[in-house]
Protein backbone atom coordinates (compact mmCIF):
# COMPACT_ATOMS: atom_id res chain seq x y z
CA UNK A 1 0.00 0.00 0.00
CA UNK A 2 1.12 3.62 -0.73
CA UNK A 3 0.03 6.52 1.21
CA UNK A 4 0.37 10.16 0.43
CA UNK A 5 0.13 13.63 2.10
CA UNK A 6 2.60 15.61 -0.51
CA UNK A 7 2.67 16.44 -3.91
CA UNK A 8 3.29 13.48 -6.09
CA UNK A 9 6.65 13.34 -8.79
CA UNK A 10 6.11 15.21 -11.90
CA UNK A 11 4.83 12.87 -14.50
CA UNK A 12 3.18 10.23 -12.12
CA UNK A 13 0.01 9.44 -12.29
CA UNK A 14 -1.94 11.48 -9.43
CA UNK A 15 -5.59 11.73 -9.98
CA UNK A 16 -8.67 9.84 -11.83
CA UNK A 17 -11.95 11.22 -11.98
CA UNK A 18 -15.09 9.69 -13.97
CA UNK A 19 -17.53 11.58 -15.85
CA UNK A 20 -20.58 10.61 -16.17
CA UNK A 21 -24.47 11.63 -17.05
CA UNK A 22 -26.20 10.63 -13.20
CA UNK A 23 -23.60 11.15 -10.23
CA UNK A 24 -25.62 9.29 -7.89
CA UNK A 25 -26.03 6.11 -9.78
CA UNK A 26 -22.18 5.85 -10.16
CA UNK A 27 -21.71 6.20 -6.81
CA UNK A 28 -24.26 3.33 -6.07
CA UNK A 29 -22.27 1.60 -8.36
CA UNK A 30 -18.58 1.85 -7.42
CA UNK A 31 -19.59 2.40 -3.78
CA UNK A 32 -21.35 -1.31 -3.88
CA UNK A 33 -18.13 -2.46 -5.73
CA UNK A 34 -15.07 -0.75 -4.02
CA UNK A 35 -16.44 0.28 -0.81
CA UNK A 36 -15.91 3.75 -1.39
CA UNK A 37 -17.52 6.79 0.71
CA UNK A 38 -18.11 9.87 -0.88
CA UNK A 39 -17.71 13.33 -0.12
CA UNK A 40 -18.81 16.34 -1.78
CA UNK A 41 -16.29 18.14 -3.41
CA UNK A 42 -15.48 22.00 -1.83
CA UNK A 43 -16.12 23.67 -5.38
CA UNK A 44 -18.51 23.77 -8.01
CA UNK A 45 -22.76 22.98 -7.58
CA UNK A 46 -22.64 19.40 -5.91
CA UNK A 47 -22.01 17.91 -9.71
CA UNK A 48 -18.26 16.34 -8.36
CA UNK A 49 -17.88 14.14 -5.29
CA UNK A 50 -14.77 13.11 -3.70
CA UNK A 51 -14.61 8.86 -3.31
CA UNK A 52 -12.95 8.14 -0.36
CA UNK A 53 -11.64 4.74 0.62
CA UNK A 54 -10.30 4.40 4.41
CA UNK A 55 -10.85 8.40 4.47
CA UNK A 56 -8.25 8.92 1.82
CA UNK A 57 -9.06 10.15 -1.63
CA UNK A 58 -8.90 7.94 -4.35
CA UNK A 59 -10.67 9.45 -7.07
CA UNK A 60 -13.40 11.68 -8.16
CA UNK A 61 -16.92 11.54 -9.93
CA UNK A 62 -18.77 14.41 -11.55
CA UNK A 63 -21.13 15.25 -14.08
CA UNK A 64 -20.26 15.63 -17.70
CA UNK A 65 -19.07 18.35 -18.43
CA UNK A 66 -19.58 18.09 -22.11
CA UNK A 67 -23.22 16.90 -21.19
CA UNK A 68 -25.17 13.67 -22.41
CA UNK A 69 -24.44 12.30 -25.25
CA UNK A 70 -21.06 12.06 -25.08
CA UNK A 71 -19.30 8.65 -23.37
CA UNK A 72 -18.81 8.37 -19.80
CA UNK A 73 -14.87 8.05 -19.71
CA UNK A 74 -12.16 7.93 -16.42
CA UNK A 75 -9.32 10.53 -16.77
CA UNK A 76 -5.77 10.05 -15.54
CA UNK A 77 -3.95 13.42 -14.68
CA UNK A 78 -0.49 13.14 -14.54
CA UNK A 79 1.12 15.68 -12.02
CA UNK A 80 2.95 18.69 -13.07
CA UNK A 81 4.82 21.33 -10.52
CA UNK A 82 3.37 24.47 -13.17
CA UNK A 83 0.54 23.48 -15.42
CA UNK A 84 1.28 26.13 -17.78
CA UNK A 85 4.73 25.27 -18.49
CA UNK A 86 3.74 21.53 -19.14
CA UNK A 87 0.91 22.88 -21.63
CA UNK A 88 3.82 24.79 -23.85
CA UNK A 89 5.85 21.05 -23.67
CA UNK A 90 2.86 18.91 -24.87
CA UNK A 91 2.37 21.65 -28.10
CA UNK A 92 6.24 21.81 -28.60
CA UNK A 93 5.89 17.80 -28.62
CA UNK A 94 3.33 17.40 -31.24
CA UNK A 95 0.52 17.43 -28.64
CA UNK A 96 -2.86 19.22 -28.48
CA UNK A 97 -4.14 21.64 -25.07
CA UNK A 98 -7.77 20.50 -24.79
CA UNK A 99 -8.35 22.87 -21.87
CA UNK A 100 -6.76 25.22 -20.97
CA UNK A 101 -5.09 25.70 -17.25
CA UNK A 102 -7.81 27.19 -14.82
CA UNK A 103 -7.66 27.12 -11.16
CA UNK A 104 -10.31 25.18 -8.74
CA UNK A 105 -10.46 27.56 -5.72
CA UNK A 106 -6.93 26.91 -3.83
CA UNK A 107 -6.95 23.35 -4.40
CA UNK A 108 -5.49 22.68 -7.89
CA UNK A 109 -4.30 24.14 -10.95
CA UNK A 110 -5.48 21.46 -13.96
CA UNK A 111 -5.58 21.06 -17.86
CA UNK A 112 -6.78 18.64 -20.29
CA UNK A 113 -4.18 17.74 -23.00
CA UNK A 114 -4.12 15.05 -25.75
CA UNK A 115 -1.17 13.33 -27.06
CA UNK A 116 0.11 12.81 -30.75
CA UNK A 117 -2.10 9.43 -30.91
CA UNK A 118 -5.12 10.82 -29.38
CA UNK A 119 -5.07 9.49 -26.29
CA UNK A 120 -6.62 12.67 -23.42
CA UNK A 121 -5.07 12.85 -20.32
CA UNK A 122 -5.27 16.00 -16.82
CA UNK A 123 -1.94 17.52 -16.17
CA UNK A 124 -2.47 17.93 -12.29
CA UNK A 125 -0.64 21.21 -10.54
CA UNK A 126 -0.82 20.96 -6.93
CA UNK A 127 -1.90 23.03 -4.63
CA UNK A 128 -3.58 21.61 -1.38
CA UNK A 129 -5.15 19.09 -3.40
CA UNK A 130 -2.23 16.66 -4.21
CA UNK A 131 -4.92 14.22 -5.42
CA UNK A 132 -4.95 10.62 -4.52
CA UNK A 133 -4.04 9.84 -0.69
CA UNK A 134 -4.12 6.16 -1.27
CA UNK A 135 -2.82 3.45 -3.98
CA UNK A 136 -2.21 -0.06 -4.23
CA UNK A 137 -4.37 -0.67 -1.70
CA UNK A 138 -8.02 -2.54 -2.85
CA UNK A 139 -10.44 0.25 -4.21
CA UNK A 140 -7.92 2.29 -5.11
CA UNK A 141 -5.81 2.98 -8.30
CA UNK A 142 -3.30 0.31 -8.59
CA UNK A 143 -2.08 1.49 -12.39
CA UNK A 144 -2.42 3.71 -15.19
CA UNK A 145 -1.25 2.84 -19.18
CA UNK A 146 -1.00 4.76 -22.24
CA UNK A 147 -2.21 2.70 -25.11
CA UNK A 148 -1.66 4.67 -28.56
CA UNK A 149 -1.37 3.24 -32.35
CA UNK A 150 2.11 4.91 -32.71
CA UNK A 151 4.01 3.16 -30.14
CA UNK A 152 7.22 5.31 -31.17
CA UNK A 153 6.17 8.83 -31.48
CA UNK A 154 3.88 8.63 -27.90
CA UNK A 155 7.10 7.38 -26.04
CA UNK A 156 9.08 9.97 -27.39
CA UNK A 157 6.25 12.53 -26.82
CA UNK A 158 6.08 11.75 -23.08
CA UNK A 159 9.86 11.57 -22.84
CA UNK A 160 9.75 14.78 -23.70
CA UNK A 161 7.14 16.27 -21.75
CA UNK A 162 7.48 14.54 -18.53
CA UNK A 163 11.20 12.82 -18.89
CA UNK A 164 9.83 9.45 -18.97
CA UNK A 165 12.35 6.61 -19.45
CA UNK A 166 11.15 2.81 -20.63
CA UNK A 167 11.76 -0.89 -19.41
CA UNK A 168 10.59 -2.35 -22.99
CA UNK A 169 8.50 -5.88 -22.53
CA UNK A 170 6.42 -7.30 -24.21
CA UNK A 171 2.68 -9.57 -23.61
CA UNK A 172 1.87 -11.95 -25.95
CA UNK A 173 3.54 -9.75 -29.15
CA UNK A 174 2.40 -6.68 -27.90
CA UNK A 175 5.14 -3.90 -27.59
CA UNK A 176 4.40 -2.51 -24.28
CA UNK A 177 7.40 -0.74 -22.19
CA UNK A 178 6.97 0.21 -18.51
CA UNK A 179 6.98 3.62 -17.57
CA UNK A 180 9.91 4.52 -15.40
CA UNK A 181 10.73 8.02 -13.32
CA UNK A 182 13.67 8.08 -11.09
CA UNK A 183 13.73 4.23 -11.42
CA UNK A 184 10.44 3.74 -10.25
CA UNK A 185 7.88 2.22 -12.22
CA UNK A 186 4.64 4.53 -12.27
CA UNK A 187 2.51 3.39 -15.34
CA UNK A 188 2.84 1.11 -18.74
CA UNK A 189 2.71 2.32 -22.40
CA UNK A 190 1.52 0.30 -25.00
CA UNK A 191 0.74 -0.34 -28.69
CA UNK A 192 -2.64 -0.18 -29.90
CA UNK A 193 -3.60 -2.60 -32.97
CA UNK A 194 -5.11 -0.39 -35.55
CA UNK A 195 -8.75 0.22 -35.04
CA UNK A 196 -9.21 0.40 -31.25
CA UNK A 197 -8.99 4.38 -29.79
CA UNK A 198 -6.25 5.30 -28.38
CA UNK A 199 -6.73 6.27 -24.74
CA UNK A 200 -5.44 6.12 -20.82
CA UNK A 201 -6.55 3.25 -18.81
CA UNK A 202 -7.37 3.04 -15.55
CA UNK A 203 -6.51 -0.21 -13.12
CA UNK A 204 -7.86 -0.68 -9.67
CA UNK A 205 -6.26 -2.71 -6.94
CA UNK A 206 -8.99 -5.69 -5.52
CA UNK A 207 -8.24 -8.90 -3.81
CA UNK A 208 -9.99 -10.93 -6.14
CA UNK A 209 -10.66 -9.71 -9.99
CA UNK A 210 -12.71 -13.13 -10.24
CA UNK A 211 -15.24 -11.94 -7.45
CA UNK A 212 -14.90 -8.38 -8.59
CA UNK A 213 -15.97 -9.32 -11.96
CA UNK A 214 -19.37 -11.14 -10.56
CA UNK A 215 -19.98 -8.38 -8.30
CA UNK A 216 -19.80 -6.12 -11.02
CA UNK A 217 -22.33 -7.63 -13.28
CA UNK A 218 -24.62 -7.91 -10.58
CA UNK A 219 -24.67 -4.00 -10.01
CA UNK A 220 -25.40 -3.55 -14.27
CA UNK A 221 -21.86 -3.61 -15.12
CA UNK A 222 -20.46 -5.55 -18.12
CA UNK A 223 -17.23 -7.70 -19.00
CA UNK A 224 -14.85 -6.23 -21.91
CA UNK A 225 -12.73 -8.71 -20.66
CA UNK A 226 -12.66 -12.07 -18.45
CA UNK A 227 -9.90 -12.51 -15.43
CA UNK A 228 -6.73 -13.52 -17.09
CA UNK A 229 -4.72 -15.40 -14.48
CA UNK A 230 -0.39 -15.41 -14.75
CA UNK A 231 1.62 -16.54 -12.14
CA UNK A 232 1.77 -13.33 -10.13
CA UNK A 233 -1.60 -12.40 -10.06
CA UNK A 234 -4.83 -11.96 -12.21
CA UNK A 235 -6.15 -8.95 -14.24
CA UNK A 236 -10.11 -8.09 -16.08
CA UNK A 237 -11.48 -5.49 -17.97
CA UNK A 238 -14.85 -4.03 -16.56
CA UNK A 239 -17.70 -1.28 -17.93
CA UNK A 240 -19.71 -0.29 -15.13
CA UNK A 241 -23.58 0.77 -15.72
CA UNK A 242 -23.28 3.40 -17.73
CA UNK A 243 -20.38 2.91 -20.02
CA UNK A 244 -17.31 3.22 -18.33
CA UNK A 245 -14.60 1.29 -19.28
CA UNK A 246 -12.13 0.58 -16.35
CA UNK A 247 -9.42 -2.34 -15.39
CA UNK A 248 -9.18 -4.76 -11.73
CA UNK A 249 -6.36 -6.55 -11.00
CA UNK A 250 -4.90 -8.24 -7.54
CA UNK A 251 -0.94 -7.46 -9.19
CA UNK A 252 1.35 -5.11 -7.44
CA UNK A 253 4.37 -3.98 -9.18
CA UNK A 254 7.62 -2.92 -7.42
CA UNK A 255 11.66 -2.70 -8.59
CA UNK A 256 13.93 -5.27 -8.36
CA UNK A 257 17.62 -4.72 -6.63
CA UNK A 258 18.88 -3.58 -10.07
CA UNK A 259 15.97 -0.98 -10.70
CA UNK A 260 14.02 -2.82 -13.00
CA UNK A 261 10.36 -3.35 -12.85
CA UNK A 262 8.68 -6.52 -10.75
CA UNK A 263 5.63 -8.24 -9.44
CA UNK A 264 5.76 -8.15 -5.67
CA UNK A 265 4.42 -11.26 -5.53
CA UNK A 266 7.50 -12.96 -6.84
CA UNK A 267 10.12 -10.58 -7.15
CA UNK A 268 11.17 -11.42 -10.42
CA UNK A 269 13.07 -8.89 -12.84
CA UNK A 270 10.12 -8.25 -15.29
CA UNK A 271 12.68 -6.38 -18.24
CA UNK A 272 13.24 -8.03 -21.27
CA UNK A 273 16.09 -9.23 -21.48
CA UNK A 274 15.93 -10.04 -17.72
CA UNK A 275 18.67 -8.14 -15.68
CA UNK A 276 21.60 -9.76 -14.17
Amino acid sequence: MVTRDIPWPVGTPCWIDLAVDDLNRASKFYGALFGWDFQAAPFGDGGYAICLQKGRPVAGIGVKPDGPGTPAVWTTYLASDDADETLAKVQAAGGKVRREPVDVMDQVRLAVAEDPGGAVFGVWQSRKNIGVGQANEPGSLAWSENWSPDFEANRAFYHSVFGYDFSDTNFDGTRYAFVILDGHPVGGIGELKSGFPAQWSIVFAVEDPHKAVGNATQLGGSVEHPPIDVEFGSTAVLRDDQGAIFGVTNMSVGVCPHGNPTFDDTGACMSSPPCP
